[in-house]
């Protein structure tokens, strides 16, 4: 007959006997019921090593008829439901074998072996049994080294799944962390993924009312609900009047609402969504007439989502000199947030560059000097502090990054416009140099593209630049590529749709409106739609799908005009202007940030993110 145990810890844990054993008076390296197991490497390996030899061990533990040998203490360190068994008062102090119900010997002998070594060899096809293992026998490492296993394998067919069996096990955390991957991926979810189709409705209302899901048209969301309604049309069909209201109808195309939902069968049906689409329609004429005022920000029909992404512009120059100024652009309103903190570094002709959520602004001119100084930005805790400096000072620098690293090329020190490269590793906090540009470049742009660091343009001290290269990390070596069909200084240099954009700039004797794009298959430049406003030393940046330029220098003023690129369409389109006009400024986009509304237009009634009740489900990985 298996021996009984401690109940699991969801069901409450059990009494514990409070009198001192033999056990507790063993050797002072082991701490009682810890939470997690520590000690040296050597203790480890000798303790492990005692096991497998079968010495000194205290405690056989029986799974199914295979036998562990362990050490009572090494056990105890590492789960509470050991500790629990060992002490009990129904259990002597002096019994050596318990046979342990409600786990196989494998994900026993796993758990045996963290236990000694700290190590866990886990997979997609064992890590649902370790676990509900480490929830029967409270082992929190375990726990946590399996949830960031599964927050790994986190994709669009997956990830509801994931969400639902969490509702079985205490992993806050993953629970959150998927939830929000629900919400970021929506779109292909809702396209594709065979565990949506299997949401309750009540979970998939949960989620589609959300401000922070993640879809740029509203139509994505009424083409996720037909298709959740088609998988069981007969017994669905009658939620569409709970559903419908969830979505920003007044944020369709008109023609879509009219052709696609208005005349969708189901809706036309159900009485109950007659009013839904009056007030909808409503909703699109105020919307039409007045525009995104604050009011229909009330409306859950006109309300517009919060952003993935976000854009950052920080510092440059304006009337007063460099400055800290940082605005984040809300694409989904339209709109430009001040959120400046003022601590925050006042620079210009810097260079800014994200990693691993962090934002970096580079070298750059403080109102004092060309400086070497790097400030790291914590975009969660709003906080500014410097990291290691360059090796060189660099204003007019050009930024890019590439696998993880911070490359900052040429720049002008106050004597001499460099030719010189250098990279950062945030881990090591450390500038390395790397080969030296064919060029001396100061006032060029950068980007990565395909592996590899392009620079743009410049100016060499006398000479304004039509040249471009990239850096290739692999080979450690500089390339020219073909010459862009305009001298460029003060350009906006961005990867998109797979090619290096150029845009704009100063050939020595005009501001530039013209673009212009390369295709690193053919090696070629093609001339592209020319910008609104002629701009130098102005923002550049790629938010959903659409290339942003923002202020610079006209020629005869600082400017604050906005536009945006669709290459799509190859046309420009005018973007409200920002709250400052400057240049010399420098962009970023930041995305998934959980504190976004921070950054963005208020949204009235905003939903939270809490989860429903969910029932688990039976494969998370491979589903």
């Amino acid at each position: 007959m298996a021996e009984p145990g401690p109940a699991k810890a969801k069901d409450g844990p059990p009494h514990v006997h409070t009198q001192v054993t033999k056990m507790e008076d063993l050797s002072t390296q082991f701490q009682r019921c810890k939470r997690e197991w520590r000690m040296s490497d050597m203790s480890f390996k000798i303790f492990n090593e005692l096991r497998l030899e079968g010495k000194l061990c205290d405690v056989v533990i029986m799974v199914n008829g295979v036998a562990f040998n362990a050490h009572k203490n090494i056990l105890c360190g590492c789960s509470q439901y050991f500790c629990t068994l060992f002490t009990s008062g129904w259990n002597s102090t002096e019994k050596r074998v318990f046979s342990i119900p409600g786990v196989s010997p494998q994900i026993m002998k796993l758990i045996i072996e963290y236990a000694y070594t700290g190590n866990l060899p886990i997979t997609a096809r064992n890590v649902e049994l370790l676990l509900e293992a480490a929830d029967q026998f409270c082992v929190p490492g375990i726990t946590q080294a399996c949830c960031d296993f599964l927050k790994s394998q986190l994709c669009p067919q997956n990830c509801i799944g994931i969400w639902k069996f969490t509702e079985f096990y205490f992993c806050p955390e993953l629970r959150q962390h998927a939830y929000r991957f629900i919400l970021h991926h929506f779109m292909e979810i809702g396209y594709t993924s065979e565990e949506f189709l299997e949401l309750s409705p009540s979970q998939l209302c949960h989620i589609i009312e959300k401000d922070d899901l993640n879809v740029e048209q509203e139509e994505v969301v009424f083409d996720a609900i037909l298709r959740w309604i088609a998988h069981a049309k007969v017994s669905r069909k009658s939620f569409m009047s709970m559903l419908l209201p969830k979505v920003r109808m007044a944020l369709m195309n008109s023609d879509y609402f009219m052709n696609n939902v208005k005349k969708n069968s189901i809706v036309k049906d159900s009485e109950e969504c007659k009013p839904i689409i009056i007030k909808a329609l409503k909703a699109m004429y105020d919307l039409d007439m007045n525009g995104s005022s604050s009011s229909l920000l009330c409306n859950p029909l006109a309300r517009q989502r919060l952003p993935y992404s976000i854009l950052l512009c920080i510092g440059g120059c304006s009337t007063n000199g460099p400055s800290n100024a940082v605005e984040a652009f809300d694409a989904r309103a339209d709109r430009w947030v001040d959120v400046t903190q003022q601590e925050g570094p006042r620079l210009a002709y810097h260079g800014t560059a994200t990693l691993n959520g962090f934002v970096y602004c580079v070298g750059g001119y403080d109102n004092v000097d060309y400086v070497s100084s790097v400030h790291k930005f914590d975009p969660v805790t709003r906080t500014w502090h410097q990291v290691a400096p360059m090796h060189w000072r660099r204003c007019y620098v050009s930024v890019a990054t590439l696998d993880g690293l911070i490359y900052a090329l040429g720049g002008f020190d106050g004597y001499m416009r460099h030719k010189s490269a250098e990279r950062y590793e945030p881990e090591r906090n450390q500038w390395s140099l790397i080969p030296p540009m064919h060029m001396q470049r100061s006032d060029a742009s950068a980007t990565s593209l395909h592996g590899k660091v392009y620079i743009c343009g410049g100016f060499t001290g006398v000479d304004y630049l039509f040249s471009a290269e990239y850096y290739s990390p692999q080979t450690n070596t500089w390339t020219m590529i073909s010459s862009m069909r305009t001298r460029r200084s003060g350009l906006g240099v961005i990867s998109y749709e797979e090619q290096i954009y150029v845009v704009g700039g100063f050939d020595g004797v005009n501001r530039l409106r013209s673009t212009e794009a390369y295709n690193p298959l053919t090696d070629n430049w093609r001339p592209m739609s020319s910008m609104f406003n002629p701009r130098s030393n102005f923002g550049i940046e790629v938010v959903e799908d659409q290339l942003f330029v923002m202020a610079g220098f006209n020629g005869f003023t600082v400017i604050y005009q906005v536009e945006c690129y669709d290459e799509r369409e190859d046309k420009w389109y005018d973007v409200p202007d920002m709250n400052i006009a400057r240049s010399a400024l420098s962009c970023c986009v930041l995305s998934g940030l959980p504190n976004i509304t921070q950054y963005i237009a208020p949204r009235e009634s905003q939903q939270g993110s809490e989860e429903d009740p969910v029932v688990p489900c039976k494969s998370m990985i491979t589903a």
